[in-house]
């Protein structure tokens, strides 16, 4: 963790080196990377913990809101324990979670055993009363009078099919309430796997959810392109008018995106402003593809400010590469993130033009 207090202490100590840069450059470098620290770890606490990551990242958007230049020591140190005690918090209630899906677990099992020690000691009892009708059954060997070999027949056997039928009920029964048990728990992983195979923001898939697509698809050596999509000036958006309005901008990209895209186009949230679209074609039907979604999603968006409707326009830098024969996941991701940089500093560099 950067500590902001430990470098405003020694710029008012004058204890700087003559090679570091002067207090007010220091200052804003280091409450620059204060800032973007803050957003790394809500972005991580999303991946690491779907279902508790949101209210930390929302929180300490909050708290690097407040770091906006000027500050003053007071509003360093309070961030500061704001900041541990935020961690400490989310740290004691994922280690909760963790630890109530794994009791889910235990119990799952302890049910299993439970059931098979039941179906034991069932098939003990019945092995017991059949043994009491066969040990009948050969004492009629030694009856002569017919009467009673009769009799005793039919006693052994009506009392044979009472223990059968009774230890078919209760296997039955036994099966039923593993059953019932074993699909609740199943509901339960299915929720789970869902939930993680889906970002908590947008509701399109997760970055584990995207990895795991490109995988499988580099490794069956099928046509694939990968695009990566960035929206430009999306920091500035998260200053100027706060994490809320961001978070309702990336939704509506998000919902905008979903609805330009094919049912069999694989769409998914990278992390922050970026986004992966898996095109299963080659590069020449990916970039017709990506054009046309360009002008789809590009353009004029209004969200919800503090104060009222914001208008906003959002424009995205767009990266696409194909796969090549044996490349890994990470080589193809890496090409698309390298034009997608590429196309943004071109945009840059246009704008830059325009207006000198």
């Amino acid at each position: 963790m950067i500590s902001l207090k430990k470098y405003l202490d020694a710029a008012t100590a004058g204890t700087l080196t003559p090679d570091e840069p002067p207090e007010e450059e220091l200052a804003s470098a280091v409450l620059a990377a204060y800032r973007s620290a803050l957003r790394e770890m809500g972005g991580c606490s999303l991946e690491v913990c779907p279902a508790l990551g949101s209210g930390l990242r929302q929180g300490l958007g909050k708290l690097e809101a407040k770091l906006s230049p000027p500050i003053c020591r007071d509003t360093v140190e309070g961030t500061e324990k704001n900041v541990q005690q935020q961690l400490q918090n989310w740290g004691t209630r994922a280690a909760e979670h963790s630890r109530r899906q794994t009791g889910e677990v235990k119990d799952l099992l302890i049910v299993m055993a439970r059931t098979a020690e039941s179906v034991g000691e069932r098939d003990q009892r019945c092995a017991g009363q059949i043994n009491e009708v066969t040990t009948r059954l050969e004492r009629i060997a030694s009856l002569e009078d017919l009467t009673q070999i009769r009799a005793s027949i039919e006693k052994s056997a009506a009392e044979l099919k009472t223990s059968i039928n009774r230890m078919a009920a209760e296997g039955k029964a036994a099966v039923e309430e593993l059953r019932a048990q074993v699909s609740g728990y199943q509901l339960k992983l299915e929720e789970a796997e869902q939930l993680a195979s889906r970002d908590a923001l947008t509701g399109l898939g997760s970055r584990h959810w995207v990895e795991d697509n490109i995988e499988r698809r580099c490794s069956a050596g099928v046509p694939l392109c990968v695009a990566i999509l960035d929206i430009d000036g999306f920091k500035q958006v998260n200053d100027e008018h706060g994490h809320l309005v961001g978070d309702e901008l990336l939704k509506q990209f998000a919902a905008e995106l979903q609805s330009a895209c094919r049912t069999t186009d694989m769409l998914g949230r990278w992390g922050g402003d970026e986004f992966v679209l898996l095109l299963d074609c080659d590069k020449s039907k990916a970039k017709a593809k990506i054009d046309r979604l360009r002008e789809w999603v590009c353009g004029n968006y209004t969200v919800q400010g503090r104060s009222g409707s914001i208008k906003l326009r959002v424009d995205a830098s767009i990266g696409l590469a194909e796969h090549r024969p044996m490349e890994t996941m990470k080589g193809l991701l890496a090409r698309a993130d390298a034009e997608m940089y590429r196309e943004k500093a071109a945009s840059r560099a246009g704008s830059a033009s325009s207006r000198s």
